[in-house]
């Protein structure tokens, strides 16, 4: 099955054929520096990053481009409100960034620009722009002129001229500025008095939020390339002016083949935001559970869907992801990793994900396999036979659920997690057992009372306790 894509501009899905045989060019919007990352900075990293992923296991050559706002209104307002240069705000939180990312997972762009790095660029691109006629110049800075290509307004959106000032938001409104037009958008800002500003031919200043994507992704992948991404929240206006800004200083379209968004994070049912007192860092999420569980719970939902975050949703998938690591741990210590082709079961998992990843990336086709594959491993461990299979499955796992999902360790750190596991485990059956012997004798007294409250202080444990023929067993929750 070829792989199609869910493209914006054209709202359908199309198969995906690379600009160039072999290759593909990919730019993803990233963050705004001006505080720690976020939950919905974790959806749109771990979506592209399992995009990502895939098209390089597919057998593509992949150039994948995210960058930095390094300077911006917000990080402006934080630097002035703690008396430090803007820098230091951004260095902390891109920082941040970096780690929390490691810890997910999330591997490392091919290169991260920042517009304190493309500011060349930017002023030789609005020099164009002004010099086709597509952009003006007013004592406050310089606009883009929407009705010099009306033609591209809503490609993305399909919203109508007349629609903008109503989703447009701040960074779009007109007032107190030169604009000719609402709909026209800043190019370049001229300084107020103390911000951080460049030299320009327009005098000191710095670049508008929309060419500043603009002028990285074409710096960094070319006139055209095959992906422009980001969350949806950047649809309009963001993404929508930077087709008009593109096209019209090239004079190509499309400049972006394939338009990607992925889906933003509702917590509790209500979009998050600071705002509404629902506002999750990365950090606070990793309070209540390990990074590669938070990535797990997040590949758990296409990349288009929105993800509905809460702390039950947190801890069911928390509980899976604990069992696929104690499966595939114990199977690796006990059997290794060994080659899946041959075995029916692992092809049709196989074939089912590959499917599930070509339509679309659906990461939650491709779950529900490595889930399958946990409950067999689980399964023949129970019955205790074919080692052949179960390091088959560990070869599966690693392949798929590792490689391409990103959601297991390494098998070093694997395998020490085992032993830790194991040496707690052996800790913990020194209290366990005596319990359970305690528990059998109360039974057998009919001292059902403090039965109970053993199975509670064994419950307090993280212990379940089931009762058979041969007696009592336990196993951790």
């Amino acid at each position: 099955m070829a792989l199609r894509v869910y493209d914006t501009r054209s709202r359908s899905k199309r198969e995906f054929i690379s600009i160039v045989s072999g290759k593909v060019s990919l730019y993803a919007c990233g963050i705004t520096p001006y505080s720690p990352s976020h939950l919905g900075h974790a959806r749109q990293a771990i979506a592209f990053d399992v995009i990502t992923r895939w098209l390089r296991h597919s057998g593509y050559d992949v150039n994948y481009v995210t960058n930095f706002t390094d300077i911006d209104d917000k990080i402006i307002n934080v630097a002035n409100a703690e008396g430090v240069d803007f820098s230091i705000v951004a260095e902390r939180n891109i920082a941040d960034y970096y780690e929390v990312m490691d810890a997910m997972n999330v591997l490392r762009a091919d290169d991260y620009p920042r517009v304190t790095g493309t500011i060349p660029e930017i002023i030789e691109m609005i020099e164009q722009l002004v010099e086709k006629g597509h952009a003006y110049v007013e004592d406050d800075g310089v606009y883009f002129e929407i009705d010099t290509a009306p033609e591209k307004y809503g490609q993305l959106t399909g919203q109508t001229l007349d629609m903008v000032r109503a989703g447009a938001g701040g960074r779009v409104d007109g007032t107190g500025s030169g604009k000719r037009d609402h709909r026209d958008f800043a190019l370049w800002k001229l300084a107020k008095s103390g911000e951080p500003s460049w030299e320009s031919p327009w005098g000191q200043g710095r670049p508008g939020w929309h060419i500043e994507c603009s002028a990285m992704s074409l710096k960094h992948l070319g006139e055209t390339f095959d992906i422009h991404g980001g969350g949806s929240d950047l649809l309009f206006p963001h993404h929508e002016a930077e087709i008009f800004q593109s096209e019209c200083c090239l004079g190509i379209e499309p400049v972006v083949k394939y338009w990607i968004h992925n889906g933003m994070i509702n917590v509790d049912g209500e979009k998050m935001s600071k705002s509404l007192g629902n506002f999750w860092t990365i950090r606070d999420t990793f309070e209540h559970v390990s990074p590669l569980e938070l990535r797990y719970s997040l590949l758990n939902a296409p990349y288009r869907q929105p993800v509905e975050f809460n702390m039950a949703m947190l801890e069911e998938s928390q509980k899976h992801y604990q069992r696929m690591i104690a499966i595939y741990g114990k199977a690796l210590v006990a059997t290794g990793s060994g080659d899946w082709n041959g075995f029916s079961t692992l092809e049709a998992a196989a074939e089912n994900f590959i499917a599930g990843m070509n339509d679309d990336f659906n990461t939650r086709t491709a779950m529900v396999e490595v889930q399958s594959i946990v409950r067999e491993l689980q399964s023949l461990f129970a019955d205790n036979n074919d080692d052949n299979f179960i390091a088959a499955g560990v070869g599966w796992l690693t392949e798929f659920a590792g490689e391409i999902l990103g959601l297991l360790p390494d098998e070093e750190t694997t395998r020490s997690m085992v032993a830790e596991d194991n040496t707690a485990r052996t800790e913990l059956e020194m209290i366990v057992e005596p319990l359970l012997v305690e528990r059998s004798l109360a039974r057998d007294s009919k001292n059902w009372a403090r039965a109970d409250e053993i199975r509670n202080e064994l419950s307090a444990l993280g212990v379940k306790v089931k009762d058979g023929p041969d007696g009592p067993v336990w196993e951790l929750k």
